[in-house]
């Protein structure tokens, strides 16, 4: 670690753009690095004004990215198998130890955060807030036994709000990293700071969400997870250089509300659950496919067609993640691009989760789906991304379409609503020690 002064002294003089390049620059153009080297520059230069740090005063820098759900629409909360990857949006951060009982943070474009390092417990009036994350994080790691001490830190962000890119699981993975950092000695891996993000964010933030979220972000890379023991995930990274497919990443911010539709998440595991109950079983995982198709008769009666047809939609979404994985190992894009395809198939007619019957006048993701269809024109693969309902839709849009495809979704959704990402090799991690 190094002065605020030695940091950009040596960021200035690009000795660390190779490793900025290697989480940011990844199309390779020198717009990018650039780019990230005075964001990292303006996050230091930020610690500085807000903190007024002496001399001798160590930081370092801290990234927690953003995540993409590829493979496994809703099938992590039936103990399913699921394929997500980081993304080179991220949240970044320069901290400090601070040697106090608290731990600050100023966020840009928020207020300041203060969290009593000798309250770390749910806060009354904490809920769904980044105070309970920060708290949540910092009761688990305490709970593990580690010597929890306060740090300052000056954080900005550039993953999408609203975007299903689980903002809220960048920054438990960018608080957890800090912390292990300045409190563990870097003993946890990657693993261990998604189930704390996963801790903090059920106990803490009040949002019973599964591990796929943390997991996407910290472990970095594609990533294939199998959760049938949801408390002891098999992680496997997934070996495939997609900037090397010929085609971009898209995330299109369709511009429609995630507000008032709780419900409509909670119908999802709700009625896959109540499927699983009439079979004797809590989750789908459980119940043999066979035995759940032999008894659709009955299914259809006691829980309704529409749970039935997203039990439908398990099993096969289930299956197809174990397959993109498989297919990305084996070189065999085309064969991903397929399964995409038929994932995002499955979500709309079986899983029902790309409008709301709260508001069928709203339709922006099923209207963006056809009109990128169109674009595509037979090429690539196009699906609902994340929770569903409102919200995003995801691309893989081969190169020689891709400006056309952005164009077009943009003329229908408004100007920069069309994301080109990139998958990055890096999860939650310190960026320059």
């Amino acid at each position: 670690m190094s002065s605020c002064e030695m940091l950009l002294q040596a960021l200035r003089a690009g000795e660390h753009d190779r490793t900025l390049a290697g989480l940011y620059a990844l199309d390779g153009a020198q717009s990018s690095l650039d780019s990230a080297r005075e964001r990292a520059i303006h996050v230091v230069e930020r610690f500085q004004t807000c903190f007024a740090p002496d001399d001798n005063v160590q930081v370092a820098l801290f990234s927690g990215p953003g995540r993409t759900e590829i493979g496994g629409n809703h099938t992590d909360h039936q103990h399913g198998h699921v394929l997500c990857g980081s993304v080179d949006l991220d949240m970044l951060a320069c901290a400090a130890a601070n040697g106090l009982r608290v731990i600050r943070i100023f966020s840009e474009g928020y207020p300041a955060l203060k969290v009593d390092l000798d309250r770390l417990f749910p806060q009354e009036g904490e809920v769904n807030t980044s105070a309970a994350l920060v708290r949540g994080v910092a009761a688990k790691v305490q709970e593990l036994g580690y010597p929890v001490t306060g740090f300052d830190a000056y954080m900005t962000s550039t993953v999408l709000s609203g975007s299903g890119l689980s903002s809220s699981a960048a920054y438990e993975v960018l608080v957890g990293n800090i912390l292990n950092r300045f409190c563990c000695g870097g003993a946890l891996d990657p693993v261990q700071i998604a189930k704390i993000g996963q801790y903090a964010e059920n106990v803490f933030f009040g949002k019973p969400c599964g591990l796929m979220d943390q997991m996407g972000s910290s472990v970095g890379g594609a990533v294939a997870i199998d959760f049938a023991d949801p408390a002891a995930p098999v992680v496997k990274k997934v070996n495939f250089d997609f900037s090397a497919a010929g085609h971009a990443l898209c995330i299109v911010d369709t511009g429609s509300c995630h507000a008032d539709l709780t419900d409509d998440y909670a119908d999802i595991p709700r009625e896959m659950g109540a499927v699983a109950a009439h079979l004797g079983k809590t989750h789908l995982r459980d119940v043999p496919e066979e035995e759940f198709r032999a008894n659709l008769p009955s299914l259809r009666v006691r829980c309704g067609d529409r749970a039935v047809l997203r039990a439908i939609h398990y099993y096969d979404d289930d299956r197809r993640a174990v397959q993109e994985a498989q297919a990305l190992e084996a070189g065999d894009f085309d064969r991903f691009l397929a399964l995409v395809n038929a994932s995002g198939l499955s979500s709309a007619l079986h899983l029902q989760n790309v409008w709301s019957v709260a508001d069928p006048r709203q339709q922006a993701i099923p209207m963006a789906l056809a009109v990128g269809r169109e674009l595509l024109d037979g090429t690539g693969a196009i699906r609902v991304h994340g929770g569903g309902f409102a919200g995003t839709i995801q691309a893989f849009v081969p190169n020689e379409k891709l400006t056309a495809f952005k164009a077009g979704m943009e003329a229908l959704l408004g100007p920069g609503k069309c994301h080109i990402l990139h998958i990055r090799p890096q999860g939650g991690c310190v960026v320059i020690p």
